[in-house]
């Protein structure tokens, strides 16, 4: 007899369900942005959320960041808990003043009299072949703000159990989530939703292995798997940690990692400049300097504005650029 607690879900479908879980367990709990309620969002994830809570729960916005999230603030403050969608995270950015300045200020602003329990949920990244605006991936810019968390998932479970804490919790949560493996089949993972999930600021070894520590997170994590599938045809053991939240981060198990393998890729499909990768490879080298056997090297995005969809294959770190950077580690 198949068990109904253990589904087997898309990243999508996953975000989905966690919603719906979420909006029965509290009646505070409501979905804006656009496009969310008849549509079901651009790419789905919030269908059949209006149909089944009605249209004072999932609400259709005007095309207006900055009133999404100031409508959101002014909601969190009467005690609603609203999630946000922003339909690409290029669009975030007419949003960005009020979250920068109220959603992640007003709990320190008033000692903590005011809670803001606001989850943005942030579709991010390539691969999709679309225009302009729609493809980026501003993560670093939101992990540098003191007041907010960023989350990043990678898998199916972390999008089913990671939606809803962020959620419950009381902090305001950015929730990127990689677009392009929102409907993958190559993604969709048995989920028990009777399980009891990890903590939602920790980063997890995700494949072990003894060589090289890559460490990604979001879209990058399945780019890392592979490559480490592909490495260890070679003989090489990549050992792969996805970093799972990008603010607080939580680098822990890559010291540990490091302190093993004497060596570190950080994959990110970001720019370098300026970048979590950039952060990574800082506390690395303060943290473990004496096991590192060779420079922490970083596979990422390209710093210039994001290609056109034709170029964009040759923008994202794939699978050769990663096995690449580890045949130069092991060679130093």
């Amino acid at each position: 007899m198949a068990n109904e607690d253990i589904q087997k879900l898309t990243i999508g479908k996953a975000i989905n369900l966690g919603l719906r879980r979420s909006m029965e367990a509290n009646n505070r709990v409501i979905v804006m942005g656009e496009d969310v309620g008849k549509l079901g969002g651009v790419f789905r994830i919030t269908d059949g959320l209006q149909k089944d809570f009605g249209e004072q729960r999932v609400l259709d916005t005007p095309l207006a960041e900055s009133g999404i999230i100031g409508t959101a603030v002014g909601l969190a403050v009467r005690g609603f808990r609203p999630v946000c969608e922003i339909q690409f995270e290029g669009f975030i950015f007419p949003g960005f003043d009020q979250i920068v300045s109220q959603v992640a200020k007003l709990h320190y602003r008033t000692q903590g009299k005011v809670k803001m329990p606001i989850v943005i949920r942030v579709p991010f990244g390539g691969g999709i072949g679309a225009v302009e605006h729609h493809s980026e991936s501003p993560e670093s810019l939101f992990a540098h703000v003191a007041g907010l968390k960023v989350v990043a998932v990678s898998n199916a479970v972390d999008a089913y159990w990671g939606i809803q804490q962020a959620i419950d919790s009381d902090d305001p949560i950015l929730f990127f989530e990689p677009k392009r493996l929102y409907h993958s089949g190559a993604m969709r993972t048995e989920v028990d939703t009777t399980a009891t999930p990890d903590p939602l600021f920790k980063s997890r070894v995700v494949r072990p292995g003894d060589s090289v520590t890559v460490v990604a997170y979001g879209p990058s994590v399945k780019v890392a798997l592979d490559a480490a599938t592909a490495a260890e045809e070679e003989g090489k053991s990549l050992e792969v940690i996805d970093l799972r939240t990008l603010s607080p981060l939580d680098l822990g198990p890559v010291f540990e990692s490091v302190r093993k393998t004497g060596r570190l890729i950080a994959l990110s499909e970001a720019p370098s400049e300026s970048s979590l990768t950039s952060e990574i490879a800082a506390r690395v080298q303060q943290e473990c300097f004496y096991s590192l056997e060779a420079p922490v090297l970083r596979v990422t995005g390209f710093d210039t504005p994001y290609p056109p969809a034709k170029l964009e294959e040759h923008y994202l770190p794939d699978l050769d650029r990663v096995l690449h950077a580890v045949d130069r580690s092991l060679g130093w």
